[in-house]
């Protein structure tokens, strides 16, 4: 008899209990009032201590939601050669990252940009990572870059192919506006969502986009609006936030100080639920495993947003902005957890004080599906609390 595939849900029921927070990604309601959490194959079934075939102890630690790092550039398997680095994937889940959306496979040496090539690109790194799932990881991958020479009937093609999204636009040579709002036009009658490249040049052969390219092509996603790494002029950026329709994006590799005023531009248009953090990495700047962890620590410490939204920005928002059914708590949702506490030496009585005075959280353990794939985590500080399974 074949062995199970590994990456199958944990099959039965699980019982999480002694949770010290609850957070549940979503930004109606981040914290939930409970200490259990119950999961059935895989999947959150509810929030009661009931019988079950396994009962894992969370000793205090807080639980929440997987980080979805929604601008990411794999390529193929657990390597960038960008930097010429294994493991990233598997370091990043150790740094709470439990799902990833490609922004473009654009790192490949010789990656092609003729029609044929970039969309058999998409579709080989769509369907290499839905076999292969480093350390349980779920990576979105297959995202043509668009190029100027490509017609509505490229894009009807990588749809019927299964392509839920694009790459960047300015990443190939579609970046004025009109260009880009073209292709957005027929993205959208299509049903295949659009992201959009913001600021300077990330690399060689990449484009400078303007906050006017952005808002006449009005993609679904404005992409690192603080820089990747270059950002648009402040005042861009808060123009963005008042007219961009797109959700609203802030990337680790990109400038920390305009992420923050676009923090605040979002909170003044009262558009919190429309902030999203990635990390725009691998790239020039490097992997960062804490990347994530760190965009939501900056947000919650200088950032001054309480620190169960700013996971949110990295959870839930993600979640509810581009179509995933993790990232959320809640019955019915894949049981993607992060068991996480205060590192040890930071002053705070738990996580979410951590992350208020500046700390990351030290992870505890990072489960996927149901299944624990991590213990303490290789990346993070030492959690000062661990979960007894």
């Amino acid at each position: 008899m074949a062995d199970a595939p590994k990456d199958a849900p944990e099959p039965g029921r699980t019982l999480i209990r002694n949770i010290g927070r609850l957070l549940t990604g979503d930004l109606d309601a981040p914290i939930a009032d409970s200490d259990s959490l119950m999961i059935e194959d895989g999947v959150i079934a509810g929030f009661e201590s009931e019988d079950a075939d396994r009962i894992i102890d969370a000793a205090g630690c807080a639980v929440a939601p997987g980080l979805i790092d929604g601008h990411c550039h794999p390529v193929f398997g657990d390597w960038t050669p960008r930097q010429n680095q294994i493991g990233w994937i598997e370091m990043n889940v150790n740094g709470a990252v439990t799902s990833f959306i490609s922004a473009g496979e654009v790192h490949l040496p010789g990656r092609p940009k003729d029609a044929e090539g970039v969309k058999a690109l998409a579709m080989v790194a769509q369907r290499c990572f839905a076999n292969f799932r480093s350390a349980g990881a779920k990576v979105i991958a297959g995202a043509p870059v668009p190029e100027r020479d490509f017609d509505r009937d490229f894009y009807v093609a990588i749809k019927a192919a299964g392509i839920r999204h694009i790459g960047e636009i300015g990443l190939g040579t579609v970046a004025r506006g009109p260009d880009a709002a073209r292709v957005t036009g027929w993205c959208r009658e299509l049903g295949i969502e659009t992201i959009m490249h913001t600021g300077g040049p990330s690399i060689a052969g990449s484009h400078h986009v303007t906050a006017n390219d952005v808002l006449e092509a009005q993609p679904d996603v404005v992409s690192h609006i603080n820089g990747g790494p270059t950002s648009v002029p402040f005042e861009a950026i808060r123009e963005l936030c008042r007219h961009a329709t797109g959700a609203l994006e802030a990337v680790h590799n990109g400038n920390e100080k305009a992420a923050l005023v676009a923090l605040d531009g979002a909170r003044a248009e009262n558009r919190l639920a429309d902030f999203l953090i990635g990390t725009d990495a691998p790239a020039g700047s490097g992997v960062q495993p804490n990347g994530m962890l760190r965009m939501a620590t900056l947000l919650a410490s200088i950032g001054d947003l309480p620190a169960e939204q700013a996971w949110c920005c990295g959870s839930g928002n993600v979640t509810k902005r581009r179509g995933l059914a993790q990232g959320i708590v809640a019955q019915g949702r894949p049981a993607d957890l992060v068991f996480m506490d205060r590192p040890g030496g930071s002053q705070g009585d738990d996580v979410l004080d951590a992350m208020t005075m500046g700390n990351i959280p030290g992870i505890a353990a990072v489960m996927i599906d149901g299944k624990m794939r991590t213990g303490r985590s290789r990346s993070t500080p030492p959690s000062a609390r661990v979960p007894v399974i």
